[in-house]
């Protein structure tokens, strides 16, 4: 096997000037650079990256664990966070906690033995986050993304990133309201997992400066998956007195309640107004178009990068920081409005 010597050697340089050019600690002149760049791959030289992590104490990693990065809304965040890391010469590791406790443990010592540098996790609900918080406050430096709601027993995270999930869902409450409806449910999902019992707050909070007091048995939850929600939502579009409207907060609440939907013959949003959180890509696409909460996800994921890098490299803040990013509502005729027509109410971008 070829060793920086023998690269040295072929391109007529010294060992230190090989060095520089391969781990870019000092600028090289580009044609000696050239020189050096085609001696290793005429010599076959691989760089030893273990043995080079342990002599700087780095590996030039991150760690990312999600519930599931098939997840429009998370497969956006994963792409910001690698964005991020490749601009800054980090690779990504990725796993996943399907929502498990106890894989995200797994998960986060699996990439903790393979000594990242830092780590971003989206808890899975039920976390206790006692793994996360023992590598914080070994030293480690974490973000938690998108969960920022999340707590560890009575002490607040450190570093999180994530959207404002009360605002947009009270104000797409609000707009059901303002098209004159009354009975308006919300398929919540887990309200275990902060960003749900965020939107869930958002929705209480619209009906009740309506004079509305929530009804229980308008709101689903459960696991939040499509299967789940679909079946709870047929039961309450069955009712004699079913909702108006439905609010969704996750795509995977919206599956369920538009295939309950389509099995009773309720058309959207001619028998049923619909909105929902995150959506799906391309929702303009959709008969009817569906009303969106578009999260900023892309965003989310390269700042939770970008404050894991400013961590990593040094920078500290005793208390961590907490970045909420603005998500933005697109009113579209699922929800009742025209194709033509002005929202009745809308948000700055």
């Amino acid at each position: 096997m070829a060793t920086i010597v023998d690269v040295a050697q072929h391109a007529g340089v010294s060992i230190s000037t090989v060095s520089h050019v391969v781990n870019g600690t000092r600028p090289v002149a580009q044609r000696t650079r050239e020189r050096v760049l085609k001696a290793i791959e005429q010599t076959g030289y691989r760089q030893d990256t273990l043995a080079r992590s342990l002599r700087r104490s780095r590996t030039d990693s991150i760690g990312l664990v999600v519930s599931d990065a098939g997840q429009p809304t998370f497969a956006e965040m994963v792409r910001g966070v690698e964005h991020e890391a490749a601009r800054a010469g980090y690779t990504l590791l990725l796993a996943h906690s399907a929502e498990d406790p106890a894989q995200e443990t797994r998960s986060v010592q699996a990439l903790a033995a393979r000594r990242v540098d830092g780590l971003i996790v989206a808890p899975a609900a039920r976390s206790t986050g006692g793994e996360t918080e023992a590598l914080r406050r070994g030293g480690t430096p974490v973000v938690i993304l998108d969960r920022i709601g999340d707590r560890i027993g009575d002490r607040a995270l450190g570093d999180r990133v994530g959207v404002d999930n009360t605002t947009p869902m009270r104000e797409i409450v609000e707009h059901l309201l303002g098209h004159g409806h009354r009975r308006i449910a919300l398929a919540a999902g887990d309200l275990a997992v902060s960003t749900m019992a965020e939107r869930h707050r958002g929705y209480a909070q619209a009906l009740r400066a309506a004079g509305i007091e929530p009804e229980p048995d308008l709101v689903i939850t459960g696991s939040g998956l499509a299967a789940e929600t679909r079946a709870l939502a047929l039961r309450m579009l069955t009712r004699e007195r079913r909702p108006e409207a439905v609010a969704c907060a996750s795509t995977e609440t919206a599956v369920g309640v538009m295939e309950a939907a389509a099995e009773i013959g309720l058309r959207i949003p001619r028998d049923l107004k619909l909105a929902v959180f995150d959506g799906f890509p391309q929702s303009g696409l959709f008969e009817p178009r569906i009303t969106t909460v578009v999260q900023p996800a892309f965003d989310v994921g390269a700042t939770a990068m970008a404050l894991l890098l400013r961590r990593v490299n040094g920078e500290r803040c005793e208390r961590g920081e907490v970045i909420r990013l603005e998500p933005r509502v697109v009113y579209r005729t699922s929800c009742g409005c025209g194709p033509r027509q002005p929202p009745l109410r809308n948000r700055p971008s």
